[in-house]
């Protein structure tokens, strides 16, 4: 059976959520006020309504409450998505996700019962500014407060060593997932006879201080790696 998604509001991160539900063939139900929006997409979901939800009628009319999830974005009609926030935590709605505009917003969205506060150009911003300011990191993505996962260099003394030899783990305080040999094509999974190169990128996951730490020594600018390191270590 299709997972079910109710998509409240199609501003740009709703919009995003639908493409990637579609992509995966999902059951979703979209609503919007806008009948230009809904009309781009009626032929491809399960359902489709133009409508205000400022009402707690029209979201128990509309959306069934035994949805898997429910995603709200109503872009800056924050008291709105607030409203319907709470409808849907009193339908019993088990998941919901809402994208927030400030914290405030967002603090306020949890204590009414939504489950998912997101801040996506927040986030965005987050995942950007690492590889930015780094040329040992190319990419960057928090997995929870404290860890993240990352594409980085290692420092160059590891070069010529075995993934046992290096002992990663215990010396750099990384898991690594996996490889990218060269630096070139595809990652593939690190076995522990795998020898490191010198340009060899590296998946790996750890604690935010430890990938910022490990960057940093792989860092051939010193201007680069005083900013860098303002960045992983300004919440300290």
């Amino acid at each position: 059976m299709k997972k079910q998604f109710a998509i409240i509001g199609l501003d740009s991160f709703g919009l995003w959520v639908l493409e990637e539900l579609l992509a995966v063939d999902a059951e979703v139900l979209i609503v919007d006020k806008d009948e230009q929006v809904v009309s781009q997409y009626r032929n491809q979901v399960a359902a489709a309504y133009v409508a205000d939800v400022i009402k707690e009628e029209t979201i128990r009319k509309i959306v069934p409450p035994d949805v898997d999830a429910a995603i709200i974005d109503l872009g800056d009609r924050t008291e709105v998505s607030i409203l319907v926030a709470n409808y849907l935590k009193k339908m019993g709605v088990k998941r919901i996700v809402a994208k927030a505009e400030t914290d405030e917003h967002g603090e306020i969205l949890r204590l009414v019962g939504v489950t998912d506060v997101v801040f996506p150009n927040r986030e965005a911003a987050k995942r950007i500014m690492p590889p930015l300011l780094s040329e040992s990191m190319f990419s960057y993505m928090p997995i929870s407060e404290h860890l993240v996962m990352a594409e980085v260099k290692l420092p160059a003394e590891y070069a010529g060593k075995t993934v046992v030899d290096a002992d990663i783990r215990n010396e750099l305080g990384l898991n690594v997932i996996a490889v990218k040999p060269g630096g070139r094509g595809d990652f593939v999974f690190i076995t522990p006879e795998y020898r490191f190169e010198e340009e060899d990128r590296f998946l790996v996951v750890g604690s935010n201080e430890r990938v910022g730490i490990v960057s940093e020594e792989a860092e051939d600018a010193s201007r680069g790696g005083r900013m860098f390191r303002h960045f992983f270590r300004r919440g300290e």
